[in-house]
């Protein structure tokens, strides 16, 4: 009698574990590949081939209207699936790409950005203020641990980035002390649930399976834990997770009305109007791609598009 194959989707959560994707990609990628499945009457997908991938693409992009990034997302997914977890190779030759046109990005002026941190307090002022200050993205600040700060050299660490990649960014010096205080208030956090049994933290890469102890060191600890323990639903263990993006997104969204700024802003219109300002400052955009992150260059070229020629264009109206 032969053994019975793995059940699929545990298959594929544990090589994304393995490979260290970030729980959010986790989420993503298992929804993706769950819309794939049933869009083909819930055909297991080593019966499937590029063809059924193709259809399914082209369906997004034609019947759903999905967005470029939603489709690419789609499209990562199942190379994920296929590639990694079944151990096949596909070809995608033609299915029909989403296209929507590209909007600039909502940018806020520097005193639209002091005022909106104006009416901010505690930890949510202090993530925003990250978010513009050092260009991070709300997971990126959020995830950020004790031992990614490096005052000394006034540098972040970003882990795992989008795309799974390492970088460092900025630390402004006017963070220092209000993060030298986070800190503190973590450690706190942190000694409180080593005396309650707890403390252990989760960990990229399941070092936590190759060095026990290490989860419970102070160097892993998130800077910004949240105020309650809950269950780790990967490794099914009481700990502590690092705030939620909600809480950040709800304080900046009321901050923008209070402030009375009328533009569109959320958390991640900071990161756009850090890297607008570094290039209205004078710095190359090599030196602003590498501290946002980005792996093309034409990715951070639309901020050169939202300050457009008319910041140094003098209308002939002003010569009249």
């Amino acid at each position: 009698m032969s053994a019975r194959p793995p059940r699929l989707l545990p298959s594929i959560r544990a090589r994304l574990r393995q490979r260290g994707y970030a729980r959010s990609t986790e989420t993503t990628y298992v929804y993706w590949i769950k819309r794939y499945i049933y869009h083909h009457g819930i055909q297991h997908p080593a019966t499937l081939g590029s063809a059924h991938l193709e259809a399914f693409l082209s369906h997004l992009a034609n019947e759903r209207r999905v967005a470029p990034a939603t489709q690419n997302l789609a499209l990562n997914a199942l190379v994920f699936l296929y590639e990694q977890v079944l151990h096949r190779k596909v070809d995608l030759l033609s299915f029909q790409r989403a296209k929507r046109p590209r909007r600039l990005p909502v940018v806020l002026t520097p005193t639209e950005v002091h005022r909106l941190l104006e009416h901010l307090r505690g930890t949510p002022w202090l993530v925003a203020s990250l978010l513009y200050g050092a260009g991070l993205r709300l997971s990126e600040a959020l995830r950020l641990r004790v031992k990614d700060l490096d005052f000394d050299y006034e540098r972040l660490l970003v882990r795992a980035g989008k795309g799974n990649k390492d970088r460092t960014t900025l630390l402004p010096t006017s963070l220092v002390t209000p993060l030298q205080h986070q800190l503190t208030h973590a450690r706190q956090l942190h000694q409180k649930d080593l005396a309650d049994g707890y403390g252990a933290v989760a960990l990229p890469y399941a070092l936590d399976r190759k060095y026990p102890r290490t989860p419970y060191e102070w160097g892993w600890q998130y800077v910004f834990p949240a105020p309650d323990r809950s269950v780790d639903p990967r490794r099914q263990r009481v700990g502590r997770h690092h705030l939620s993006t909600s809480y950040i997104q709800k304080a900046v969204k009321s901050a923008v009305r209070s402030s009375g700024i009328h533009k569109p802003a959320s958390p991640h219109t900071l990161r756009h109007s850090f890297a607008t300002h570094l290039l209205q400052q004078g710095y190359d955009i090599r030196t602003v791609q590498e501290l946002l992150g980005h792996k093309d260059v034409r990715t951070t070229q639309i901020y050169t598009h939202v300050l457009g020629k008319a910041s140094t264009v003098k209308s002939p109206l002003e010569h009249l």
